[in-house]
């Protein structure tokens, strides 16, 4: 069993890899007048509305800026700029997932990863197939496939005179997130019915003489399993710094000389999460003198009889973690585990977000909705202030997505943290590549509630960066800094303005 405290500080050590620029979780005026409890009157103020423009004006920010506030009580919309304009949502759609998931599969949900067996057993030969079974779990690690190796050897397997085979069908293989990230970057892994470490594999380097000793590794903090699905190789050059091939089965990686130093290391995606997962269940069973031979890849589940299985932590566990870390993988996997449970198949990505938009139509009539993923790193997605603040206000009076939400810092006029601001706010950011997005709830110090949604995008100065460009483009850097520092703007006016 989990702990929360167990749970969050386990994925806090697994999710911290750096997530880079192209996904790092970061970050008319009518004041209210009090009416009788519970109520929210709003009072029009002369020059309310050119004020907020001057302010959207002195952010400096290029491109597009709508936002919107409503009181969460009412849901009375109280304040908007541009609020029917559709952007994109960059993580600020995990949100949306959240909710998605908590409402197809309940906050109870676990996801569990079987090992199965076709045949007999006798004196502790399997007389058939042994049959590793995803079961669209985001968080399996390296030490939980030690534990089913572990949990088959107490079951009296000793040898396995089958096949060794694994199956990834619960969801449709994607190759990556985004297609339009650069190769090597660890928050666009591939996506399939299993996923081990996130679908990343641990590149690691030292200097040695002239050259370099390279290692490619599934580890935890407990174990560092060797893989032989990837392989890297030191090239002698400057650029690019990575390239990457699939070549007969493997994930074949190439990285440029000049780029490496004295040693050092980093997270690279995995494009064949079936294979890496079986990879390193292999090494695992061969610790207890378990033999399998190389894994094959199936595409159903034959009829098989269960040796044992792991189960996730509960979903709202998860959701937790996917928004306090901005997991791309762990949306993608649950949105579609969500479409899936609701009995549309998802052919990919795409085709399960558009189930989740038409969801969000239907239990919150908002139309100015449409996804293309349930991250938010496709830049195709779109998302209006005002629709995100009809579901932001409804989520918040049936409870389900406030307590799942980080608490988003303000800060003081020289960037450092305020702990004792008087406005407290608790919101998903979403960042991508000159596009900023923040949602979530504010209390005044009245202790009024406000919901709130703010996008920012410059889509000509996206469109301009180059695919080898995504991962630290010119100028994204002290963009994103404007548009973080009018998000504190805007949340300070509205706190200031509806907390008195």
């Amino acid at each position: 069993m989990y702990s929360r405290r167990f749970f969050l500080s386990a994925a806090a050590a697994a999710l911290a890899a750096p997530a880079a620029l192209a996904n790092a979780p970061k970050t008319s005026l009518r004041p209210q007048a009090r009416a009788a409890a519970g109520s929210v009157t709003a009072v029009p103020q002369a020059g309310a509305s050119s004020s907020l423009k001057a302010l959207l004006a002195r952010s400096g920010l290029s491109g597009q800026v709508a936002c919107a506030v409503a009181e969460v009580q009412t849901g009375n919309e109280l304040e908007a700029h541009s609020g029917e304009e559709a952007l994109p949502p960059a993580s600020v759609a995990k949100a949306l997932t959240a909710l998605y998931a908590l409402d197809t599969l309940g906050a109870n949900h676990r996801f569990a990863t079987r090992v199965l067996a076709t045949g007999t057993v006798t004196g502790g030969v399997l007389k058939g197939d042994l049959i590793l079974a995803g079961g669209g779990d985001p968080m399996l690690n390296s030490d939980h496939l030690a534990q089913l190796a572990s949990a088959l050897k107490k079951a009296g397997i000793r040898e396995v005179r089958g096949a060794f085979k694994v199956w990834d069908g619960a969801l449709p293989r994607v190759r990556s997130i985004d297609a339009g990230q650069p190769d090597h970057v660890g928050y666009s892994p591939a996506v399939a019915g299993i996923a081990l470490n996130f679908n990343r594999v641990h590149f690691e380097w030292k200097r040695a003489g002239s050259s370099w000793n390279v290692s490619m590794d599934a580890r935890t903090e407990k174990y560092r399993p060797e893989v032989s699905m990837a392989r890297m190789k030191v090239a002698r050059r400057a650029l690019p710094v990575y390239t990457y091939a699939d070549r007969n089965g493997v994930d074949s990686w190439t990285v440029a000389s000049q780029a490496l130093g004295k040693g050092g290391s980093r997270w690279l995606p995995v494009r064949r999460p079936a294979e890496y997962a079986a990879d390193v269940f292999r090494t695992m069973v061969r610790a207890h003198g378990i033999k399998l031979k190389s894994a094959k890849r199936i595409s159903s589940l034959p009829t098989a009889t269960l040796l044992a299985q792991h189960h996730s932590p509960p979903l709202d566990m998860m959701l937790k973690a996917m928004l306090k870390y901005s997991n791309n993988l762990m949306a993608e996997m649950i949105g579609m585990m969500a479409t899936a449970k609701r009995g549309k198949t998802p052919k990919g990505l795409k085709d399960s977000a558009a189930e989740m938009s038409r969801w969000v139509r239907a239990k919150y009539g908002v139309t100015a909705i449409r996804m293309v993923d349930h991250s938010g790193l496709g830049e195709a997605s779109r998302v209006a202030p005002n629709a995100m603040l009809k579901v932001l206000v409804a989520a918040y009076k049936a409870g389900r997505l406030k307590p799942l939400l980080k608490s988003f810092p303000m800060r003081d006029a020289n960037g450092r943290v305020n702990k004792n601001h008087p406005i407290k706010v608790a919101a998903k950011t979403g960042t991508l590549n000159f596009v900023s997005g923040l949602g979530g709830f504010l209390t005044t110090s009245s202790g009024t509630v406000l919901a709130f949604a703010i996008f920012a995008a410059d889509t000509k100065a996206r469109s301009r960066i180059s695919r080898a460009e995504r991962e630290r483009p010119k100028g994204a850097k002290s963009w994103n800094k404007k548009a973080k520092r009018l998000q504190q703007q805007l949340i300070e006016r509205w706190g200031q303005s509806y907390g008195t």
